[in-house]
């Protein structure tokens, strides 16, 4: 699967991956630090979305926001954490 997502910072993509496994390592979910996206398969399955490899256009935008919601979401929680702690110093 392609990543359509585009970061302002293309370097960082390493290390917004393994942010990504192990915030949701944190959460419960079992991630593959290899491939972190594919975390959303079981978020999909715990929401019963039909959720395949390969093209989903079929998905709504609420079923793509119950999958990309929960990740994004912690990894914006634990990015902000981290900030906060660096400013105390």
């Amino acid at each position: 699967m392609t990543r359509n997502n585009k970061i302002l910072v293309p370097e960082a993509r390493a290390g917004l991956d393994q942010l990504k496994a192990r915030v949701m390592k944190d959460k419960g979910y079992r991630v593959n630090p290899e491939k972190p996206d594919n975390v959303k398969y079981e978020i999909a399955r715990e929401q019963g979305i039909p959720l395949k490899e390969g093209n989903n256009g079929q998905l709504t935008s609420e079923q793509a926001g119950k999958i990309g919601g929960p990740i994004g979401g912690n990894m914006v929680k634990e990015m902000i954490k981290i900030a906060q702690e660096q400013m105390k110093k």
